[in-house]
């Protein structure tokens, strides 16, 4: 079985697919004049704008949903792997992938807006509706959305489910049979409650999980402030190949960074759409603007915590491809929680191992739930169609069996399924953003030139000449309802509408 899973993973993550996710962000960067940097103080204002509704939720609870979903189990074991097999030089390359990727997530995060649909009382959106509205291609629809839930009900939970096992059993020696029916009891408790139970529960979790987890990092960051500088230059050397001991694996430093940075941000893979699709918002750039801010919460803030903190302790290995040591700062522990839970417990006796294992479990446990939300939306697209109801429950029973399954089976294994589902979303969802780009950036264009005016921005896709957007030209719809109603006067465009 791992023979067969790393085959499959030398096809769906060859080189093409690495340097497609820097490329794509690249190109949509400088397609959007570096938005990433021009409007990050309009990021953080829009966090806590808007206001949930009867069918969607908040600005800030869309962001902690999609959080939910980037911060986990890669932002701990997923940057010590990608240290292990690609040096220090690989946390460089996971932030060059947030940065360019916080451009690709605006159009992915965007598009999902613009196309988002009210099924069964909510908001749903996402990749599969963007290509069936936007492309008119049914068929890849289909094929996104079966990927999709294939992946995040499958494949992906087993990832998070075996590092909760995993540091749990290394912190508080609990039997991972134990942890597995504590996960799956949890899970089904929050899952069988909504989106709106989801939702409420991100909002809750998710802001103190990661700020908690940080705050500690920082500390031993700054007891080791000494070392900072070094580990700096040595993350910079390793990135392009100058330093001596690692030198030999550039190769590897870049393919690692970009694959877990990938897993940990999310960026182009297609999963922010689904949660950002659920925000009541007035313009889709809106939505689009807040996920690119949470790629860097995710990797320049969470990833680099645990980066910094194991470089500067100097509690990791590097191999090269052959096998052979470069570095061995923690003899007899595998890649993954393993590293972090003995850095922080060298600098925290009797607290860093179990305080990891603590901020392990939220942060995967979290995105288990937010795997479930993304599964679920696909599976409500497909249900337009099949009309099956019972499809919502098989997932929910699915998802399950796949978090107690993944507690029980070997790391390698876990991690290599968790990475052809990633594999197979980002390939289809880059192509399809690629050629469904116009109307994002018509929308960011848009919303810039009404922020100019001094207006708080309002969607009107006819304007723009962006076609199939029935969502907004529906509300609009019942808006000018309420309107006539109080003997307001239909404005022009409103009236076509």
């Amino acid at each position: 079985m791992s023979e067969l899973v790393n085959a499959i993973n030398g096809v769906i993550w060859s080189p093409a697919l690495i340097y497609l996710c820097l490329g794509v962000g690249l190109y949509f960067s400088l397609r959007t004049r570096f938005l990433q940097l021009r409007h990050i103080k309009e990021m953080v204002r829009l966090m806590f704008d808007g206001k949930s509704s009867d069918a969607g939720v908040s600005s800030f609870q869309a962001l902690a949903m999609t959080l939910a979903g980037r911060v986990g189990t890669g932002n701990i074991a997923g940057v010590a792997t990608a240290i292990t097999f690609g040096g220090p030089g690989a946390l460089f390359w996971m932030w060059m992938v947030a940065f360019l990727g916080a451009s690709s997530a605006f159009v992915e995060s965007t598009l999902g807006q613009i196309y988002k649909e009210k099924l069964d009382g909510e908001y749903r959106g996402g990749p599969a509706f963007y290509i069936e509205k936007g492309l008119g291609i049914k068929w890849y629809a289909w094929l996104f959305a079966i990927a999709t839930i294939f992946a995040c009900g499958v494949l992906l939970p087993g990832v998070q489910a075996n590092s909760i096992a995993s540091s749990l059993q290394t912190a508080l020696a609990v039997d991972p049979n134990v942890t597995a029916a504590g996960l799956a009891l949890l899970l089904g408790f929050i899952i069988f409650g909504g989106v709106k139970r989801i939702a409420h529960f991100a909002s809750m979790v998710v802001p103190f999980m990661a700020l908690g987890y940080i705050i500690v990092a920082c500390v031993i960051i700054a007891l080791n402030i000494g070392q900072l500088p070094g580990v700096i230059l040595l993350i910079w050397k390793s990135a392009f190949g100058f330093d001596a001991g690692f030198g030999a694996i550039l190769g590897l430093a870049i393919m690692w960074g970009v694959k877990r940075g990938v897993y940990s941000n999310e960026a182009g893979q297609g999963t922010g759409p689904h949660a950002s699709s659920a925000a009541a918002v007035s313009h889709p750039a809106k939505q689009g603007l807040v996920q690119a801010f949470s790629v860097y919460i995710d990797t320049l803030f969470v990833c680099s915590a645990t980066g910094f903190m194991l470089l500067i302790t100097g509690l990791y290995n590097v191999q090269g491809p052959d096998g052979a040591a470069l570095h061995t700062g923690i003899a007899g522990v595998a890649a993954g929680p393993g590293y972090v839970q003995t850095a922080m417990e060298t600098m925290m006796p009797g607290f860093g191992n179990i305080f990891v294992a603590l901020a392990l479990f939220f942060f995967a446990f979290t995105t288990i739930v937010a795997y479930y939300y993304i599964a679920e939306t696909n599976v409500a697209y497909i249900g337009r169609s099949l009309r099956l109801p019972w499809l919502k429950t098989l997932l929910k029973l699915a998802i399950m069996a796949a978090t107690v399954y993944g507690t029980v089976k070997t790391a390698d294994l876990a991690w290599g399924l968790g990475d052809i589902g990633v594999g197979l979303m980002a390939w289809l969802n880059i192509a399809a953003i690629l050629l469904l780009q116009k109307p994002a950036l018509l929308a960011l264009r848009d919303y810039e030139q009404q922020k100019k005016q001094g207006l708080d921005p309002v969607f009107h896709p006819e304007k723009l000449g962006i076609k199939n957007a029935d969502y907004w030209s529906g509300k609009r719809a019942e808006h000018n309802l309420e309107r006539e109603k109080e003997g307001h006067e239909f404005e022009p465009d409103e009236r076509s509408a």
